[in-house]
């Protein structure tokens, strides 16, 4: 297996393939849905900004508690894909309630419920990913799941677009429709082997059932990757926002998923390059550069006058996205001891998702009250504060 000289030569496990595929198929799914909602819950029920970021921050945060729990669940159990499959089957039943809601209620009930599932699976499928990855194609192992799930995030706002177009705007018949590949994703998971647990891994800490002994077992370079991370994802609220500057600007409904098409595109184009290099080069400097992206993306879309400075910036936004979500997962893979992995990655999410609704609140409340600029000018203070925090971050950790 280890032909050191020659890292290329090693291929991906077929495993990888099929989480990567999986991803693909219930993001392309959840994007669709994703792409129409916001502006649905905005210009069509009529909700402020503020209730837009008050449901994404919510969904989002019931995600990462979710994950927290899953994650320290699956190390526990020593099995991870029954809480896989347990995430994936619980959002492709939640897909057809979005087409049958009648009430923003309902919308929110079947968000929530989606991203429950998302956060059940989250933690299991990372730490799934990295048993059946050697140690020398993590970054690449990360960024190829990454790049798959991107492209399921492209090709979603892209039907979208081309079925709005073909229904005449309607809306429900187009959401119908993300329930096929929703249902393909538990097919293909059912094919996926889980590899057996290491026998000789240091079992001490993990049978340790109060979650706090588990927590102080973790090494302080996680701690520092995970502080960094908080930082950075305060900068960076929810995408729905991305489309809300778009309506902002004058941009046509029918035309909005296409902010979600530039984003993801140059994150599939960035994610795997991204996940490879970090291999190589030190996964510090690439979020580094990530973090100089995201400022320019902010500015971009704080001063936009017109649709090009708004694509511009999305497109920036898309390659911060690219640069940093599976180099930053390697990072905790790295810092997380094997036995502690599921715990690790669970607590890194709920750090990140609970920064992340307080961003969107933040990033309503302010879009509210002072204006569309100065949420992107925020943004762009925030991330100023992480790229520095980075920089003193110790080698070690990256």
């Amino acid at each position: 297996m280890h032909h050191s000289p020659a890292p290329t030569v090693t291929p991906i496990p077929r495993g990888v393939w099929l989480l990567g595929l999986v991803s693909l198929c219930m993001d392309l799914s959840s994007e669709l849905i994703h792409s129409i909602l916001p502006l649905f819950i905005v210009t069509t029920l009529g909700a402020s900004p503020m209730v837009l970021g008050l449901l994404e921050g919510l969904a989002e945060a019931t995600a990462a508690l979710v994950k927290a729990v899953s994650g320290g669940l699956s190390d526990w159990l020593g099995r991870r894909k029954p809480l896989v499959l347990l995430g994936y089957g619980l959002s492709a039943l939640t897909k057809p309630l979005f087409p049958l809601a009648s009430s923003i209620g309902m919308v929110f009930t079947a968000r929530l419920l989606d991203r429950v599932g998302k956060g059940i699976r989250g933690a299991p499928r990372d730490a799934l990913l990295t048993d059946l990855t050697p140690a020398t194609l993590r970054g690449a192992g990360f960024g190829l799941r990454q790049s798959l799930d991107s492209i399921g995030a492209l090709l979603g706002p892209l039907l979208a677009m081309g079925l709005l177009a073909c229904f005449t705007d309607d809306v429900r018949l187009v959401l119908w429709v993300a329930v096929v590949p929703a249902l393909l994703a538990v097919l293909l998971l059912l094919a996926v082997k889980e590899p057996p647990q290491p026998a000789s891994a240091p079992e001490p800490p993990v049978k340790d059932t109060a979650p706090t002994g588990r927590w102080r077992a973790l090494p302080t370079a996680f701690w520092a990757v995970t502080g960094f991370a908080l930082l950075l994802t305060l900068a960076r609220f929810s995408e729905a926002f991305l489309l809300l500057r778009g309506n902002s600007l004058g941009l046509p409904i029918a035309w909005a998923p296409a902010v979600m098409v530039a984003m993801n595109l140059a994150y599939v184009l960035s994610s795997y390059p991204a996940g490879r290099l970090s291999d190589r080069i030190g996964r510090r400097w690439l979020v580094a550069m990530g973090c100089l992206l995201l400022l320019a993306a902010d500015a971009m879309l704080a001063l936009a006058d017109g649709w090009w400075l708004l694509f511009g910036g999305a497109l920036l936004w898309g390659m911060h996205m690219g640069l940093t979500e599976g180099v930053l997962s390697a990072m905790v893979a790295d810092t997380a001891p094997a036995a502690l992995r599921g715990t690790a990655f669970g607590l890194f999410r709920l750090t990140t998702g609970i920064a992340l609704l307080a961003a969107s609140l933040i990033a309503g409340a302010l879009w509210e009250w002072v204006g569309p600029a100065a949420t992107f000018m925020a943004g762009a203070l925030c991330t100023a504060l992480a790229l520095l925090v980075l920089l003193r971050l110790r080698p070690g950790a990256g």
